[in-house]
């Protein structure tokens, strides 16, 4: 099936799909509250453009495992109704996908922000 969108319209969907889950997931808005004070955090501490592309990049990594367990949840909402243990087993997988990049970009995290810390503390 050849569908022939314009790139305006999948622009147009894509935002759509980002306001939704800004507007409909909690956890997605905190991970964005949690990007802007990174990113407050980066130019008050001033690191350099390779640690700022290091935490953008988690940061990014962060939003779209949340996004992409959004979608899956979503999916599973839509086609099971009654409780499944297969669903519950993809939705915590999907969980756990986001966990683990949180976990890792708080590990980056502390790698790029200790030495500017340790730094001001001197």
């Amino acid at each position: 099936m050849i569908n022939n969108k314009s790139i305006i319209t999948s622009f147009k969907v894509a935002f759509e799909g980002i306001y939704y889950a800004l507007k409909y997931n909690r956890n997605i808005r905190i991970h964005f509250i949690a990007a802007f004070l990174v990113i407050i955090a980066s130019v008050y501490f001033k690191v350099n453009a390779f640690e700022m592309g290091i935490l953008g990049v988690m940061i990014l990594l962060v939003i779209c495992a949340e996004m992409i367990n959004t979608a899956i949840e979503e999916v599973i909402n839509l086609l099971i109704n009654e409780h499944r243990r297969e669903a519950k087993i993809a939705k915590d997988v999907s969980a756990g996908m986001v966990l683990l990049t949180v976990m890792g970009s708080v590990i980056v995290g502390v790698l790029v922000f200790t030495p500017h810390i340790l730094k001001l503390l001197k």
